[in-house]
């Protein structure tokens, strides 16, 4: 018979009971933990699987990052906008009453209150990065509201640009460019200044109801608009009616009837003793009716026409300044820059789409574009309308501010509707509203594809509590078992075995 040697029965025995107290303890462990291994290789053939598995997942968080700090700029910019177009819509409101001095200074401070608002709300900064700037998101997107209005010394702003293309605008005579003659005993004549100016009223028509007259123009170098009674005098209540092209793209019409009063109303001229007194009479009332549409209906379409000058601007197309001094003889503009013009937005202004200047890839398929720019039509176009608002002069004193501001509010009431064909606010939201709808259903099938991959890495990597502690349960009551064998089997002697 063979005899086994002692040592090694031992060691043996010592080896076993070494390995279930280690198999007790990572039982334990994935109690505690839940997790079926530390470590890839200890998982067994599935590690492979496991590796992709959270790879991919890693990824799938990296969108949802993006996607959160996507959602809350595109979150506050749709918040700026929002209130943007609220601010346009609520400034029209108060354009409409301004028949009054209180009325007037009410729209005027109110206007300059909503620039203001407006102004902050196109620097709004999300993190790092400014939401209204363009590619330059590191830097604020406009000027701030003194800054524009009142210019900073060196440069000028708003108010001095309105004011100096107004003087243009009107011109020495307060005609608005345009000069009224007498070519003959019984005609009058208006006719644009010469040399040819970019300011002013530009003649566009006349009719006549006047019998026994004869209209003609526009026509001839400068253009001109006549009206020629003949030898017979008008009837009472017909009437001559001239037209002019206003520098806001407006037109307005005088309509002079003629009258047998000798003291006559506004839009009126008398019938003389003869068509040679009654041409002087028109003449007169002519002149009169253009001053008084220059002093209201053309100060407000200039002062509309500088902010266009003044807002609408980019890399190429620098904001337009009168060509003076003088201002009021000037016939064309030159360029403003950096050095003697407020440049209102401060932001990027590239050749790019806006919204290609902030893209974020938010699946592995799909990127989003959201960039704004303050520049933009839409909201360019509330900025200088509710600018001019806030820019143009309206004093208490001045007798013609009912008129302006009447001719104001026309204007504005249309212009901030948006002209056909002009980008809206709204317009912007809806491109900006298509991003959002991309970045939300991305975040749900990336939150559908985390659920199916955590929970297949559950199955893989994860262990049942009920499973493990019955293993556990099972293992201590064989490890107290061999314990208790290996004691005897050691306490064993020749003697005790014999």
């Amino acid at each position: 018979m063979s005899i086994v040697n002692v040592g090694t029965r031992s060691l043996l025995l010592t080896q076993s009971l070494v390995g279930m107290r280690a198999q007790l303890g990572d039982l334990q462990r994935q109690l505690a933990t839940g997790k079926r291994a530390d470590d890839y290789a200890s998982i067994g053939i599935d590690r492979g699987l496991t590796v992709g598995l959270r790879s991919h997942l890693s990824t799938v968080e990296g969108y949802g990052d993006t996607i959160t700090s996507v959602g809350v700029r595109l979150d506050l910019a749709q918040t700026a906008l929002t209130r943007i177009a609220e601010i346009g819509r609520e400034t029209k409101a108060v354009a409409a009453d301004m028949s009054s001095s209180n009325g007037r200074a009410t729209a005027q401070t109110t206007a300059e209150a909503a620039l203001g608002e407006i102004l902050g709300l196109l620097n709004t900064r999300v993190g790092d990065r400014y939401m209204f700037s363009g590619l330059s998101n590191d830097q604020p997107a406009v000027q701030s509201l003194s800054t524009i209005l009142e210019g900073d010394g060196a440069r000028a702003g708003l108010k001095q640009i309105v004011a100096e293309r107004l003087q243009a605008d009107l011109g020495a005579s307060g005609l608005g460019r345009l000069a009224v003659s007498s070519p003959s005993p019984t005609a009058v004549a208006v006719s644009e200044e010469t040399p040819a100016t970019a300011f002013g009223f530009k003649l566009a028509a006349v009719s006549s109801s006047l019998a026994g007259a004869t209209v003609a123009g526009p026509a001839g170098a400068p253009p001109q608009l006549s009206v020629d009674l003949g030898a017979a005098n008008p009837g009472a209540g017909e009437a001559v009616r001239f037209t002019f092209d206003l520098p806001d793209g407006s037109s307005e019409t005088i309509t002079l009837k003629a009258t047998a009063s000798t003291t006559p109303a506004a839009g009126e001229f008398s019938i003389g003793a003869d068509s040679t007194a009654t041409a002087a009479n028109l003449q007169a009332a002519l002149s009169a009716g253009i001053g008084s549409m220059a002093r209201t209906a053309l100060s407000a379409a200039s002062a509309l026409a500088a902010s266009d000058d003044f807002f609408n601007t980019d890399a190429a197309n620098p904001p337009q300044r009168v060509a003076g001094p003088p201002f009021e003889s000037a016939t064309g503009f030159v360029a403003g820059n950096a050095a003697d013009t407020v440049l209102w937005y401060t932001g990027e202004a590239g050749s790019q789409p806006a919204r290609t200047t902030a893209t974020a890839r938010v699946d592995q398929s799909i990127t989003v574009q959201y960039g704004t720019r303050a520049n933009e039509e839409g909201i360019r176009w509330q900025l200088q309308n509710i600018a001019a608002l806030a820019a143009i002069s309206m004093a208490n004193a001045d007798p013609d501010s009912n008129e302006r501001a009447a001719a104001l509010t026309t204007r504005l009431r249309t212009a901030l509707d948006g002209p056909a064909g002009t980008q809206s606010v709204e317009a912007i939201q809806v491109e900006l509203a298509g991003a959002q709808i991309s970045v939300d259903a991305a975040q749900q099938r990336h939150q559908q594809t985390t659920a199916t991959l955590s929970n297949l890495l559950g199955e893989i990597e994860g262990v049942t509590n009920e499973e493990v502690a019955a293993k556990i349960l099972a293992m201590q009551t064989t490890l107290q078992a061999s314990l208790q064998t290996t004691a005897k089997l050691f306490q064993m002697s020749i003697l005790n075995y014999l």
